[in-house]
């Protein structure tokens, strides 16, 4: 087999602390090779690295056994190298043919009939079928990382790189997508998948490569890919994972939703005449690709979006025309994807991040720092949560600890209604660990969550019901013990179920 590229004592410092400390990894041809390794262990740096986004402050690359110097994407393209970046690259006003020529140089006698062909000819070869003449903006996300692929290989790349590449992809999208890297693999491509799905690595990798703060602790190959092996080299440890069966849930409604539709920020449809309930003491489960009306409903629920027609009721109480401050003061708490930003004030301190959601509780003009000081330390040592100290600005912490002092401040409201959205998106396992241990506890003190999320593993394991969700409708509610990857996934994607049966027969 032959050897395709060499990343040698590779270095990245970004402030002083090196997010790659002399790294080494061998990419071969024809191999599917995994980046594993918990938020903030190198992966992405490394691959922005060969792409030639940042440039290495010490190591070398060699490609083919020649050294290379790559200082910008455009080096890497030019030596065969593509990344698809989680967050595609199209523009929505451009054709599909017109995305992929962007920014090569053309022939000033290349038609676009001939262009059109070649596209062909390469969805042809790998399985990858786009249609030039389309709109980006007219495509799903599942067509739109198919484009971003084609548009590398029509650049000649031979060694693509993708960046958590399932994230947004339906369970068919994601096989088909499998079944065409296996296919690029066979024909000499080197592909490289950063993920930090241990199932998914454990399926299509040849070769996986395990960081830890910076560091390769480890290359695993054939039956040593076991995602029980993986995890321990990835954390350093045994990682404790709450694989307790969840008692079936008897409470009454908390939340109830009837015929809502609402706008979103293009102006159509984000929900569309949307229909549930949720229990107390149970864990709705929201699943569907990214982009399908999920914010959008998290928004109409607690007051940041305005409803088009509809009613939400809280207990029986209806609080559709009730503001964001009225809505906490009933009792429905928030969590949302955007946790830096949407969630927290990163130039503000832990204190006042925590004051945020009752600073109008305290007595008159005067606020009880210290009670709220003791407030925010219990939390940091509940929820393992570390920071500089309480009066460093949040935005120098972690995703992963930024996510978990979000959480404690939420869950100290004591609420009826917890609703989180997209709440382990980035962590590592440790963190998404504590978020569901969290979830878990909640639930068993009565409180009605509403679990969005893109993982399907974690919905089937931790929810009592499943709702999945295609184009702001609901698809249906399927109960966990009848839930399958399959009719999720045809739900997703968006076959409805059939008669209101509940279970895979229907799909």
């Amino acid at each position: 087999m032959e050897q395709r590229v060499e990343m040698k004592n590779i270095t990245k410092t970004f402030a002083g602390v090196a997010a790659n400390d002399s790294v080494n990894l061998t990419l071969n041809c024809g191999e599917i090779h995994a980046l594993l390794g918990e938020n903030g262990a190198g992966k992405s740096t490394l691959m922005n690295i060969l792409d030639g986004i940042y440039k290495q402050d010490a190591g070398d690359i060699y490609i083919d056994g020649k050294k290379t110097v790559i200082q910008s994407p455009k080096d890497a393209i030019a030596n065969g190298i593509g990344m698809i970046h989680q967050h595609f690259k199209l523009v929505d006003a451009f054709t599909v043919a017109e995305n992929i020529v962007l920014g090569t140089k053309l022939d000033m006698f290349i038609s676009e009939r001939k262009i059109n062909e070649k596209i062909r000819d390469i969805g042809e070869k790998y399985g990858l079928d786009v249609d030039a003449s389309a709109y980006v903006s007219h495509l799903s996300v599942g067509e739109q990382q198919r484009v971003e692929i084609v548009k590398a290989l029509y650049r000649n790349a031979n060694l693509l790189i993708l960046d958590e590449p399932t994230a947004v992809l339906t369970p068919q999208e994601a096989k088909t997508l499998f079944e065409a890297l296996r296919d690029m693999a066979k024909r000499d491509c080197a592909i490289v998948i950063i993920s930090h799905k241990l199932d998914e690595i454990e399926q299509i990798a040849d070769v996986v490569t395990v960081l830890r703060k910076g560091k390769v602790v480890g290359t695993v190959k054939g039956d040593k890919i076991q995602k029980e092996y993986l995890s321990k080299l990835m954390m350093g440890e045994e990682i404790e994972t709450n694989d307790a069966p969840l008692d079936t849930c008897t409470g009454e409604e908390v939340l109830t939703v009837k015929s809502v539709s609402a706008y979103n920020d293009k102006g159509v449809l984000g929900l569309d005449d949307m229909t549930f309930s949720a229990r107390a003491g149970e864990i709705l489960g929201v699943a569907g690709v990214a982009g399908n009306g999920q914010n959008v409903l998290s928004e109409i629920l607690t007051g940041m979006r305005d409803l088009e027609s509809g009613e939400i009721t809280l207990d029986g109480a209806r609080v559709d025309q009730k503001s964001v401050r009225e809505r906490l003061q009933a009792g429905i708490a928030f969590v949302p994807e955007d946790r830096l930003g949407t969630g927290l004030v990163g130039d503000m301190d832990s204190i006042d991040n925590y004051l945020l959601r009752t600073y109008d509780k305290q007595k008159g003009i005067f606020i009880n720092f210290s009670e709220v000081q003791q407030k925010v330390k219990d939390a940091i040592e509940e929820y393992d949560i570390a920071m500089a100290n309480v009066h460093a600005p949040v935005r120098f912490m972690s995703g992963g600890n930024m996510q978990k002092l979000l959480l404690a401040r939420e869950i100290s409201l004591h609420p009826k209604l917890l609703i989180l959205t997209y709440p382990v998106r980035g962590l590592d396992i440790s963190a998404m660990e504590k978020v569901y241990s969290s979830m878990i506890s909640q639930r068993e003190k009565g409180c009605a969550i509403l679990f969005i999320s893109e993982d399907l593993d974690a919905l089937m394991k931790f929810s009592d019901r499943i709702m999945v969700m295609c184009q702001g409708k609901n698809m249906g509610i399927v109960e966990r013990e009848r839930a399958t990857l399959t009719n999720i996934g045809l739900m997703m994607g968006g076959r409805k179920l059939q008669d209101g049966r509940q279970d895979h027969e229907a799909v």
